[in-house]
């Protein structure tokens, strides 16, 4: 594994810059407590997994994607995690499934925000794997910092001040959905 670019992915990922990214993670893990971190685990990994996929086919330029498309969608991905947490009936999450599809398959449009980033990065380096898994590893890294953050905030205000768990979902993903959505309506701008 490249340390720098594993430094790079971390620091790429909880640089306020990306804060869409940032969002969609908090919104990601929003319906979740500590006690339940390693649930939150697996659906991090699945959205590594996903943006690895088409960071990898992007760096290697066998998939392009124009750019305002990307940052059109990246904020819809955030708008649809948020408002499933919304409309979800039970307190704790039971169905897992889903939020793990929305984790990969939204992972893969997020790698593509990040594709132009590490392409110029990368230059016209030949060998691109050891550069790639770094990275990937760093943003893995970086986005479990953002989760335990959250989890450990979430965990404070349901167990210390008592709010209720559903009250603390509803906020932290009305929260997301709302900056998501000033977010779409500028994409929109951009792509027509």
């Amino acid at each position: 594994m490249d340390e720098l670019y594993f430094q790079l992915g971390w620091q790429h990922i909880v640089n306020w810059d990306a804060y869409d990214h940032i969002l969609f993670v908090i919104a990601l893990s929003a319906i979740y407590l500590l006690r339940d971190w390693k649930k939150v685990l697996v659906l991090v990994t699945a959205f590594t997994i996903g943006h690895s996929i088409t960071l990898a086919l992007s760096v290697l330029h066998i998939i392009r994607i124009p750019s305002a498309l990307v940052e059109f969608l990246i904020p819809v991905t955030i708008c649809v995690t948020a408002i499933s947490n919304i409309v979800r009936r039970e307190d704790e999450p039971q169905n897992l499934q889903l939020n793990y599809f929305y984790a990969l398959f939204f992972g893969l449009i997020h790698g593509l925000g990040f594709s132009n980033y590490l392409k110029s990065l990368l230059g016209s380096q030949a060998n691109i794997v050891k550069p790639l898994l770094g990275f990937n590893l760093g943003l893995e890294f970086g986005q479990i910092m953002i989760v335990m953050v959250v989890l450990l905030i979430s965990g404070a205000i349901v167990n210390i001040t008592r709010v209720k768990r559903r009250d603390w979902n509803m906020f932290l993903s009305s929260a997301a959905f709302g900056i998501a959505f000033l977010m779409v309506i500028q994409g929109v701008k951009a792509l027509f």
